[in-house]
Order: structure tokens, then C-alpha cells, then sequence
């Protein structure tokens, strides 16, 4: 039974992982402007198209495909900002909520006629589907090992980049207070550019990643999307590291709910997901200070 449950934990653990990617681009965004993008999920889903485009294309791997879908995120993620949400930044809560799902709206439907509803998947190779046998009964993948460890390191590295860069501090200011930053010389629609697209950066890893642990269509970005807002509120909104906190949380509730049932999988994470607003709102590790 202790050796059953190590393994859950552990699988929980990978699991969470995978959730982290999706869910550090949404962190990121709340915590320097206050919106919720309820097209973040959709926009992995782009990205995982514009992967299986480049591979069926130009005969790419998966992991050569994967920086220029991360380059052309992130050149749509500044476009949105600057060119839709940008004009109303400031407006109340609802606007950005109300663009951002017709966006979401318009993403699935597009996709829907140019790819049609056909699940499709990405072809990783050995990496998909080879392993790790730690012990008897425990064995991790490839993938969801890389797929950890990719999470941790892109933390990491956007962690470094808003603490020890000046453009990076400036992203801090503005999140801190927008208006004083203004003061001191910053541009903060510039800024809001620019964590926009860093999300979107995230969110292309996000969803080359799915396309290779699994099959995708264009209605799943909102069902990717409940995920990354959970993991979001559990480890505290705008925390980045209690947003990789709050991922492992629900992966691992989620691994522990399925060897009850397979139908408490999703409902044990949902579980969590409630507690966690019933008892602590503020999450793990709230944001006080910067993201």
C-alpha cells in the first residue's frame, strides 16, 4: 500500500508539472494586470497546431519545431496587447473578460474550419514513449520527467529574469503600481506587451508538450484552461512559484483521486480546488510584492 501510494505521489508530481506550463503564462498575466485571459487554453491549442504545421511542412522534429512556435507566440502575444487588449486596460474587470472569451470563442471556431474537429497528435518519438523503471512497482515516463524539469527551469529562468533584469524589474514596477511607474519613466502598455507575450512564450511550450503526451482539437483549450486557473488560485494569484506550488497540488490530488475511482480524478482536484477558496482564498503562497 505505502509503495501504491509513493507512486501515485510521484505520477501526481509529473502530472503537476504539466500543469505548471499551462499555468505560469495565466499567473503571470494576473499579476501584472489584473485579467484573467479566458483564451490562454485556446492559445495552446494554437500553438500545438502551428507545431504539427511546421513538422508536417518542413519534416521537423518536435524539438526543432518548438522555438519557432515559442517565436511566434510570442509575437502574437505582444500583437493582442498592444492591438485589442491594450485599449481597455482600465476599464473594469468584466471587458477584459468579456474580449478574451470571444477570442476564445473565435479561436475554437477558426481552428474548427481549418483543421476540423479530428483529434491530432505530435509525433515525439522514444521520448513519448519510453521510461524509467525506479523500482519494481514504480516507473516514470520520459516525458513527464522532461516535462517537470522543463517547467522548473522556465520558472527559474523568468524568476531571473524579473528579479535581476532592468526589464524585468520595470515589469515588477508596473505590477506593483502601474501609475507610479508611470512617474518614474516606464511605459507601462509596453510592459503589458511584453507580459503578454512572455505568457504566450510559456504557453507554446505548454502546448507542443500536450501535443505530444496526448491527442487535441480545437474545443480542448477550455478544458486545459479550468486546470491552469486552478493551479493558479490554490498556490495564490499572481505567485509564480506558488503557481508551480499550486500545480503539484492538484496533480497530485488528482493522481490520489483516481485510485479511488477514475471519475474522482478530475472530481478530487475540483475538491481541492474548493477547499482551497473555502479556507484560504489567498492560496499557498499569496502575492504580496512584484510576480
Amino acid at each position: 500500500m505505502t509503495i501504491k501510494i509513493l507512486n501515485l505521489v510521484i505520477q501526481g508530481l509529473l502530472l503537476g508539472g504539466f500543469y505548471a506550463l499551462f499555468a505560469a503564462g495565466l499567473s503571470l498575466v494576473f499579476g501584472v494586470m489584473r485579467i484573467v485571459n479566458l483564451a490562454h487554453g485556446d492559445l495552446s491549442i494554437v500553438a500545438a497546431y502551428f507545431a504539427v504545421i511546421l513538422m508536417d511542412a518542413l519534416h521537423l522534429s518536435v524539438f526543432a519545431a518548438l522555438l519557432p512556435v515559442i517565436l511566434l507566440l510570442f509575437a502574437i502575444g505582444y500583437g493582442l496587447q498592444a492591438g485589442l487588449l491594450n485599449r481597455i486596460m482600465g476599464s473594469g474587470v468584466m471587458r477584459p473578460l468579456l474580449v478574451t472569451f470571444g477570442l476564445s470563442v473565435i479561436i475554437q471556431n477558426v481552428l474548427l474550419m481549418v483543421f476540423s474537429s479530428d483529434p491530432v497528435g505530435l509525433k515525439g518519438g522514444a521520448m513519448s514513449t519510453g521510461g524509467i523503471q525506479l523500482s519494481d512497482s514504480i516507473s516514470v515516463g520520459y516525458l513527464p520527467v522532461l516535462t517537470l524539469v522543463l517547467s522548473v527551469v522556465l520558472l527559474f529562468g523568468l524568476e531571473t529574469y524579473l528579479r535581476r533584469t532592468r526589464g524585468g524589474r520595470a515589469v515588477r514596477a508596473t505590477s506593483d503600481d502601474d501609475e507610479t511607474a508611470q512617474l518614474m519613466g516606464i511605459n507601462h502598455r509596453q510592459i503589458y506587451c511584453l507580459a503578454m507575450a512572455l505568457a504566450l512564450g510559456l504557453v507554446a511550450v505548454a502546448g507542443v508538450v500536450m501535443g505530444v503526451r496526448s491527442t487535441f482539437a480545437p474545443s480542448l483549450g477550455s478544458f486545459r484552461l479550468i486546470f491552469a486557473y486552478e493551479a493558479v488560485i490554490i498556490g495564490g494569484m499572481g505567485s509564480i512559484w506558488g503557481t508551480f506550488l499550486g500545480a503539484l497540488a492538484l496533480g497530485v490530488a488528482q493522481s490520489l483521486g483516481s485510485a479511488i475511482s477514475p471519475a474522482w480524478a478530475l472530481l478530487a482536484g475540483h475538491a481541492v480546488f474548493l477547499a482551497m477558496l473555502a479556507f484560504r482564498p489567498t492560496g499557498l503562497l499569496p502575492k504580496t510584492v512584484g510576480v
